[in-house]
């Protein structure tokens, strides 16, 4: 049974992306929590998809696409995930994500130009909000909250 938690699955992400404007797909890895009931808890901070990092999802294997696809979420982290776009050229993305990370935020890169940031359930969202808004007012970035938990609510 240890080894059936421990071991890490890829699940498959159908969605329409707001920040794409179009339909998307992701796959994201999870460990497993039960097999046979179909829960998986996830384990990276999702690009697109409108999940985040330890939530809880109910998937099944689909034969047509031959892996896991995502069906619903049945318990949310409180943990939220940010997206971030750099505009200003000037800025080196990673410098942009040593500010989250000094804030308590992992995050991940998704390009030159693009990250997202986890903010777990724990944290205060306010300080970081107001980084966000700081950053989004001086034309350095545009940010979106795709996936905002209750207690990360403003």
């Amino acid at each position: 049974m240890a080894e059936e938690q421990d071991k890490y699955v890829k699940i498959l992400f159908r969605f329409f992306s707001k920040i794409l404007n179009e339909s998307a797909v992701e796959t994201l890895w999870a460990t497993t929590i039960n097999a046979e009931n179909g829960l998986y808890k996830l384990d990276n901070i999702p690009f697109y998809a409108p999940v985040s990092c330890e939530d809880v999802v109910f998937a099944e294997f689909d034969e047509t696409e031959q892996k896991l696809v995502y069906k619903q979420t049945i318990e949310h982290s409180g943990n939220s995930t940010i997206q971030v776009i750099v505009l200003d050229k000037n800025i080196q993305i990673n410098d942009l994500r040593e500010v989250f990370n000094e804030l308590g935020c992992e995050s991940e890169k998704f390009n030159k130009d693009y990250f997202v940031i986890q903010i777990p359930a724990a944290l205060k969202y306010e300080p970081i909000r107001q980084k966000l808004i700081e950053l989004e007012e001086n034309k350095i970035i545009n940010y979106a909250e795709p996936d905002l938990s209750d207690n990360h609510w403003y």
